[in-house]
């Protein structure tokens, strides 16, 4: 019988193989990636199918300037081609009759404009969104499938869809991968800096949007389809 360890290894294989079926068919990919430890698996898979493969970092403007550091890092050490994009709407426009910026009143409509607005376009042009998502992240992640038809003309891959958390890190030191730096000061799911705090609880998403009755920007929702569950 196969052990967990060679299964998950195989899993990889068949990652790369439906990638490589997926480019030999002439889909055109892209993958949006927030730089994060657990981004760190697909993004070293890709350097070694293709590294011309177009990686989109979604620059809201709020990240962290670790994030950003971290992001050049990653990108000039697996020598993948990284490219942002930033919101149509400028912060200026973003505030209120009185000066208070779109985040602190109105958090969904913040991450429309900041985060999946700026993704139509590209989801209208390309075949393929590739996105590491995983069913362990949430109860909404938990009922997406490994495909997923998108607003746009994209369908969007998981390919990491049934993988653990375990899994991941596992295979970040296997491989020696970068480790985002803010983890080292309680930061596991790292998003934009108003909307992201360190914590010491098991579910790493509660840092995620703190105090507020939200737990998903829209990537998983609002660009989907049919996402299940909503």
């Amino acid at each position: 019988m196969q052990t967990l360890q060679a299964m998950k290894l195989r899993s990889t294989d068949i990652i790369r193989e439906k990638l490589q079926q997926l480019r030999e068919k002439g889909k055109k990919m892209f993958i949006t990636s927030s730089f994060q430890t657990q981004s760190m698996v697909l993004l070293h898979i890709i350097s070694q199918i293709d590294k011309d493969m177009e990686v989109f970092f979604i620059n809201t403007g709020y990240h962290f300037p670790e994030t950003i550091v971290h992001k050049n890092f990653v990108a000039s050490t697996l020598g993948l081609q990284v490219k942002d994009i930033k919101p149509l709407t400028p912060k200026s426009l973003q505030r209120d009759a009185q000066g208070n910026l779109l985040f602190t009143f109105d958090p969904d409509y913040c991450c429309y404009l900041n985060k999946v607005q700026p993704l139509e376009q590209l989801i209208e042009k390309y075949d393929i969104w590739i996105s590491g998502v995983r069913a362990d992240q949430s109860e909404h992640r938990n009922m997406l499938s490994e495909f997923e038809p998108t607003r746009g003309n994209a369908i969007r891959y998981h390919p990491l869809l049934r993988w653990t958390h375990k899994d991941v890190m596992d295979y970040v030191r296997k491989h020696d991968l970068p480790v985002h730096p803010l983890e080292a000061r309680g930061y596991i799911s790292i998003g934009c800096e108003p909307c992201t705090r360190a914590l010491s609880e098991q579910n790493p998403r509660n840092g995620r949007w703190f105090g507020m009755r939200k737990t998903e920007c829209g990537l998983n929702n609002e660009s989907l389809k049919n996402p299940k569950g909503q």
